[in-house]
């Protein structure tokens, strides 16, 4: 039976990419598909050569190509883009308008490209897409009054546990002293350089920016305020995130710069306090409440970790105490969304990039990040942003 050129280009623009979640179509990454007698010649135009994921969504446009009635076989070819092609598709990341050359690598300067929301650097009037009013994203700080509490095994299990949930998930490593997110994920590829946009890796589910891509493991980050302020604009605004559902931001121990940082410039963020149930932490970890607090961030809900360790014979030994998360949460008025038990999958899922919710999918761990997700996803988001409240 004869092929219907036109489905057959459909079907393949309608393609996602697993990178950048949009279809092939939109992005711009269809050069030409040729059809002839059943048979399929596609080419398509890859943001960068060595683009991750090229042979995957090669497999998904032969799939696509090969549903169609009436083809026989799909051929599929890529190479990089162009200078000129890659100019669209950098204007589509960064929400500007396509075929505004003038556009092409301004970063604002007081136009701020109709995304309202805050800006960081005012000299500079980037976008924040996260704080725009139509902007669909849950920004969840988690946070802690000091380290050694387990906050960014926390954040890790339960970015991926969201996913897992059917929800777009995001994680911002802002723990810039001692990032650690892309180890506990398993991330084993840099982010994506697109000209001056960065395009964080996705792993389990998950997509994943650190100051860990950009400095060697062993050298120390010394910084002071306004370095990690500029670090975060541009890990927020310098990089294609796309609008997930979830933003989970690993925020350093304690009250410091980054906390000052995302007050200003994220003030949508929803903290939620990581605390052990003994009671020396629970003290400490209502201290960075309380400074959330004074920065107007909203807190919504305690997570207790290393709740209890559960032994062979179905025991449980509450090896730092009891009743520090449940006592943070009665004196903040908030919730107790989670407690999550002491695992000693937990350590080696961190140390070997697979998260406990993957490892151990139907263990006590994995149920407890499940049913902690399923709890963030019902007390949805904190504020309601109507555009017609928007002053202009």
């Amino acid at each position: 039976m004869p092929v219907d050129d036109a489905q057959v280009h459909a079907a393949i623009a309608e393609v996602v990419d697993p990178e950048l979640r949009l279809p092939l179509g939109r992005l711009g990454m269809v050069r030409s598909v040729g059809v002839r007698r059943g048979h399929v010649e596609v080419q398509l135009a890859l943001p960068v050569a060595g683009y991750p994921g090229a042979d995957e969504l090669a497999g998904a446009v032969r799939a696509a190509a090969a549903a169609v009635p009436g083809v026989r076989d799909v051929a599929v070819s890529a190479s990089a883009m162009s200078d000129e092609e890659r100019v669209p598709l950098r204007q589509l990341l960064r929400g500007e308008p396509v075929g505004d050359e003038g556009h092409g690598h301004d970063h604002g300067h007081g136009h701020g490209h109709g995304h309202g929301g805050g800006t960081l650097g005012h000299e500079e009037g980037r976008p924040n897409r996260f704080m725009a009013p139509r902007s669909r994203t849950r920004v969840l700080g988690i946070s802690s009054g000091k380290g050694g509490v387990g906050k960014s095994s926390v954040t890790v299990n339960t970015a991926v546990a969201l996913a897992r949930a059917g929800k777009d998930v995001a994680v911002l490593d802002a723990d810039v002293y001692g990032f650690s997110v892309p180890a506990m994920l398993g991330v084993d590829r840099d982010p994506v350089i697109l000209d001056d946009l960065v395009i964080p890796p996705t792993s389990h589910g998950v997509r994943c920016l650190s100051m860990g891509f950009f400095v060697p493991d062993e050298t120390p980050v010394i910084w002071r305020g306004p370095m990690l302020h500029k670090a975060l604009e541009q890990f927020l605004v310098d990089a294609y995130w796309g609008e997930p559902d979830f933003l989970l931001i690993d925020m350093p121990p304690g009250t410091g710069d980054v906390a000052l940082s995302l007050g200003q410039y994220l003030s949508k963020t929803e903290v939620y306090v990581v605390t052990t149930p003994q009671a020396a932490a629970q003290r400490v970890a209502q201290r960075s409440a309380y400074a959330a607090r004074q920065l107007k961030l909203s807190v919504r809900g305690v997570i207790e970790n290393m709740s209890w360790f559960t032994g062979d014979d179905g025991t449980r030994y509450e090896l730092f105490g009891s009743g520090g998360g449940a006592q943070l949460a009665g004196e903040l008025g908030v919730p107790l969304l989670g407690q999550v038990p002491l695992v000693p999958a937990v350590r080696v899922g961190g140390d070997v990039g697979t998260p406990v919710v993957v490892a151990e999918p139907d263990g006590e761990a994995a149920a407890a990040f499940a049913a902690l997700a399923q709890r963030l996803i019902e007390l949805g988001p904190a504020r309601v942003y109507r555009n017609e409240l928007t002053l202009r």
